[in-house]
């Protein structure tokens, strides 16, 4: 199987929500989970916010040190054969 469609690349971790913070294409959807380049799932995409043509995705994340991800592609859950 491969993995599904790259949401966004993690910029950063926000100190007010700990959500990791992706520049994202316009396919990201709240609530949409969200898995590593391995495929283990990292978490849901929490919100969608900022211009429409460029917009930013926030995660909420599961794993317990999300400093390593900065820097990451992160893609869909859904997997495709």
């Amino acid at each position: 199987m491969k993995r599904g469609s790259k949401i966004g690349t993690v910029m950063h971790i926000s100190k007010s929500s700990g959500n990791l913070i992706l520049e994202s294409g316009q396919n990201a959807k709240i609530g949409e989970t969200v898995t590593d380049s391995k495929g283990k799932r990292v978490g849901v995409i929490f919100d969608v916010f900022g211009p429409v043509e460029n917009p930013y995705a926030s995660v909420k994340t599961r794993v317990k040190n999300p400093e390593h991800l900065i820097g990451s592609d992160l893609f869909s859950g859904k997997m495709r054969r």
